[in-house]
């Protein structure tokens, strides 16, 4: 994989911002990069340095030709390299092609079904810089409906076995039948016992259920997916039941930052430093033992503190929920704890969500949520093991 070093002076960087428009700078340092990251994937073909002589060259090269990358952030114009020979081919618009054609696919699907916003149109010509025709949309949307729903529909008997299993649903806002209505997307993340991460499956469906999580996980294990050791998720109660039904004999480990949050919460707004310091003591631990020895030295020091009792109850309810984790190796605990890491997959759903605004089908959603989970799956495969 190509790695790139740059020296920057932070000092002229500041004054280009300072008098420049924003969006112009971020498009003009994304030039720089990328077209650098071009240079460097040569240099690698090549096998030599400009003006370099060597026995181990393999072609040479050939200056630049224009050409435009549309980006969520507006349409670049890069300098690619050449070669000699012409065998040379950057990989750059390969990695870009499937998430910005989905994120325009859906502005665009927006537009063409009335359902767009005042300026969409606008928002159009600055990406794409031109008008696109209805037949253009229809081959892209076939192509990337198809691409996604077979990688959503892969066998997984090809991954490696999950032990780990996170579990979360997100929301966007779709038309059904000329209204606007919440859609859950569903999304099921594996770890492996290498320490790889990586997506399981998605659906868009209306709500979350205890019927729905039925039926997605159903759907993975029809697809090969065997049992895990340990499904991580929020406490949500129907999602819950669902993986009881589902994944019987898998523990069950509650989202522990949730889970924190939710106590401290509860807990006084004041003078509770003591109580917090206490309560964080708990959760050091790394044996499941030590860990309730812990929780009940907190419970017996404040239980006749009335402020406290909405903390300590939360706390006593779901306190071995939240520690199933620590039965793992030491080394794996902090992978396997919260829902940290598939919340911030949820994110990046979330922000093309908030440039949209209004999905117009469920298959516009399935399309931009899955283009970016596939994305980030690819990814993972050229990333090193956690663990």
């Amino acid at each position: 994989m190509t790695q790139i070093q740059f020296n920057l002076n932070v000092e002229d960087i500041k004054g280009i911002i300072i008098k420049s428009e924003l969006d112009e700078v971020v498009k003009s340092c994304v030039v720089l990069i990328l077209n650098e990251y071009m240079e460097k994937e040569r240099d690698e073909h090549v096998k030599a340095k400009a003006y370099e002589r060597s026995d181990h060259r393999q072609d040479y090269r050939n200056g630049y030709h224009d050409r435009g990358l549309l980006m969520s952030l507006g349409r670049v114009e890069l300098l690619v390299p050449r070669t000699r020979s012409g065998d040379f081919s950057t990989t750059l618009f390969e990695k870009y092609q499937r998430t910005e054609q989905s994120f325009l696919l859906a502005i665009l699907e927006m537009y063409l079904q009335g359902v767009s916003t005042r300026n969409v149109t606008k928002v159009i010509k600055k990406l794409n810089g031109a008008s696109i025709s209805k037949s253009m949309v229809s081959k892209l949307t076939a192509k990337i409906q198809t691409e996604i729903e077979t990688w959503n529909n892969r066998r997984l008997e090809e991954i490696s076995y999950c032990p780990y299993i996170f579990l979360d649903a997100t929301y966007i806002k779709a038309r059904e039948e000329n209204k606007v209505i919440a859609k859950a997307i569903y999304i099921a993340k594996g770890l492996t016992n290498q320490g790889k991460r990586t997506i399981l499956g998605l659906k868009v469906a209306a709500g979350e259920s205890f019927d729905m999580w039925c039926q997605f996980i159903s759907d993975l294990k029809k697809r090969g997916l065997a049992a895990p050791k340990l499904v991580i998720s929020d406490a949500h109660e129907a999602l819950k039941r669902a993986v009881e039904l589902e994944f019987n004999g898998a523990s069950w480990q509650r989202c522990l930052v949730h889970f924190k949050r939710n106590i401290v919460d509860a807990m006084p707004k004041k003078d509770n430093v003591e109580v917090k310091h206490d309560f964080q003591r708990i959760y050091q631990e790394i044996d499941p033992q030590k860990a309730r020895e812990q929780k009940n030295s907190f419970i017996q020091k404040y239980e006749n503190e009335n402020t406290l009792q909405k903390a300590i109850r939360l706390l006593d309810e779901g306190f071995e929920d939240s520690i199933q984790y620590m039965n793992e190796p030491t080394h794996r605990h902090i992978y396997i704890r919260s829902t940290n890491a598939l919340e911030r997959v949820n994110q990046m759903i979330k922000a093309r969500a908030k440039v949209i605004k209004i999905f117009p089908n469920d298959d516009s959603a399935f399309r931009i949520a899955g283009s970016i989970l596939l994305d980030y799956d690819e990814k993972q495969k050229h990333k090193n093991c956690l663990f």
